[in-house]
């Protein structure tokens, strides 16, 4: 199965895209995924209901959040009601310490995505801050990245043994799909997602 887990919708501040057009997209250009995460940045989006896309479009439609720590962003998957209550999503300066603890704590996983970026992506701070303790798995393939940062997060992300997934980072509908997470098993939810992050096994994969 292979999902794209890293979209961006008309909910973040900086999305061009509605999840609909999304659906369109895929099924009019044959994407090869079989659904995606929208991780709306400094917000989990409660609200919305896509099940009925989902249905229509015979896609899986799961929800997290992308939020911004001294680390560079992250994404999480698996928000609770719980967790939303522990940590500020719309602070611009969240510790990737308490990120990683919280999130574990509520059954979720945080993952630093597009490392390879300057001033965003994690390994741009190592060197300044140390490499972060309870990182298991960065974000290796990004659809919006350059193919050089994609390099710097394979590279780092084998040095130091985690295991990578990928995301196309899409804004824009066209850009849906660029890069994915192939699992070796269904997921069926985010309950199920965030099990196989944890214990499973997926790789990244790019269709750029």
């Amino acid at each position: 199965m292979i999902l794209d887990l890293h979209t961006h919708s008309i909910k973040s501040d900086d999305g061009r895209a509605k999840v609909e057009n999304y659906c369109q997209w895929i099924r009019a250009k044959k994407i090869p995924i079989d659904g995606f995460v929208l991780t709306e940045h400094r917000q989990f989006d409660l609200s919305s209901d896509y099940s009925p896309l989902a249905r229509k479009y015979d896609l899986l439609i799961l929800k997290g959040s992308e939020v911004e720590t001294e680390y560079g962003h992250v994404l999480i998957f698996g928000v609770s009601d719980a967790l939303t209550e522990k940590l500020d999503f719309t602070r611009v300066d969240l510790a990737l310490k308490d990120v990683l603890e919280l999130s574990l704590a509520c059954d979720a996983i945080a993952v630093p995505c597009h490392p390879g970026r300057p001033k965003v992506g994690m390994f741009a701070h190592t060197d300044r801050l140390g490499l972060p303790e309870g990182v298991e798995i960065v974000e290796t393939r990004n659809g919006g990245s350059r193919d050089d940062e994609d390099q710097i997060a394979l590279r780092n992300a084998a040095l130091h043994r985690y295991r990578g997934i990928g995301g196309s980072d899409s804004h824009i509908v066209s850009h849906i799909g660029r890069c994915a997470t192939k699992f070796t098993r269904t997921i069926s939810s985010i309950e199920t997602l965030v099990g196989e992050l944890k214990v499973g096994s997926f790789e990244a994969v790019s269709f750029k």
